[in-house]
């Protein structure tokens, strides 16, 4: 909590009340159903609940949008953004039923109203949205293909690599800008990670 608290010194209370309570959260859960490596709940804040916060510092989601966190696994980003975004509506989405039933216990134990969990795979699902995060689900070429039926035009991922990769990913008609996720959080773990922000041109 030392590293949010650093770089978001500015939440409310309330704020750092339900992002410090995800430790426990995860470690309960993890013992039942594995949803983030045992090795790495050790680190939940600098490598999950931080890496997910990098997308509310390169891009602060407006009251009343809709986002879907496509492949959230354990529900990440999608739930630290809820936390840090309570007037944005975010739809947390995997094709993997326990997963989803840790998202939805999470968000009930944090009175999240703002997010929910559903089973399902991004390809089936078409409800419209105006952005979708995800992070290091798949090719950008298969996100967003498989986002077609929800008419999203963005897409802000979390990803490792080259921004030559990214760039060769997707035909001319995307735009994709690279952002390293150092640009805000100094921390060695984030050397060579990316916030890549696809739109449609």
């Amino acid at each position: 909590m030392e590293l949010i608290r650093k770089y978001f010194p500015d939440l409310t209370e309330k704020q750092f009340r339900q992002l410090a309570a995800l430790d426990a959260l995860y470690k309960e859960w993890n013992e039942k159903i594995n949803v983030i490596s045992r090795q790495d709940i050790q680190f939940l804040y600098e490598h999950h609940v931080l890496h997910s916060l990098a997308i509310a510092k390169y891009h602060p989601f407006k009251p009343g949008m809709k986002v879907l966190d496509a492949g959230t696994g354990g529900g990440f980003p999608g739930i630290p953004l809820a936390i840090v975004f309570p007037e944005v509506q975010f739809t947390l989405l995997d094709s993997i039923a326990k997963k989803i039933h840790v998202v939805n216990e999470v968000i009930t134990s944090l009175s999240l109203e703002n997010a929910k969990g559903i089973q399902s795979r991004l390809e089936d699902y078409n409800e419209p949205v105006d952005i979708i995060t995800s992070r290091a689900v798949s090719t950008l070429s298969q996100l967003t293909a498989w986002s077609k039926r929800s008419a999203a035009q963005r897409w802000i991922i979390l990803k490792g690599g080259t921004p030559q990769e990214f760039r060769k990913e997707l035909p001319p008609r995307f735009s994709v800008q690279s952002i390293p996720v150092q640009k805000y959080f100094e921390e060695a773990y984030f050397e060579g990670k990316y916030i890549v922000d696809v739109s449609i041109s």
